[in-house]
């Protein structure tokens, strides 16, 4: 199966018994992610609250969002392509932060990841919540 949507993530997920290979799933979308230029990750675009690091920088396009984001760690950069599968593309105003958390919580991530990545996760969808609201 091709994933190239949330809802195709959701539909692996629960096609997935074993959370060994939905790691190895979040592993494969981090890598999937287009590479994020070294210039854009600066201490500006850092997600503060992350125990790895996190870079996440925005431009606008026309009237929507476009995210580019990296991490250092493997998980966690399968965690940022999650988050921006619900984010990128959509106009300020459509990014909800509370609907982005809803839909992670129902893959059942924070059952099986450490503390630091559950907050770590909710700084970045933090952080996309801010970004849209600023620009809205």
């Amino acid at each position: 199966m091709t994933i190239a949507t949330f809802d195709d993530v959701e539909a692996e997920f629960e096609a997935l018994d074993d959370w060994d290979d939905r790691y190895r799933l979040l592993i494969d979308l981090g890598r999937a992610l287009p590479p994020m230029p070294e210039a854009l990750k600066t201490d500006a675009t850092r997600v503060r609250g992350c125990a790895s690091q996190v870079w996440l920088h925005t431009r606008h396009d026309g009237d929507v969002l476009r995210f580019a984001a990296d991490s250092d760690a493997a998980i966690v950069k399968g965690l940022v392509a999650l988050v921006l599968m619900l984010a990128d593309g959509r106009p300020a105003g459509a990014i909800d932060a509370a609907a982005i958390r809803a839909r992670l919580d129902a893959l059942g991530l924070a059952k099986h990841l450490s503390s630091n990545r559950t907050q770590g996760l909710a700084s970045m969808v933090a952080r996309i919540g801010d970004l849209a609201r600023e620009a809205a």
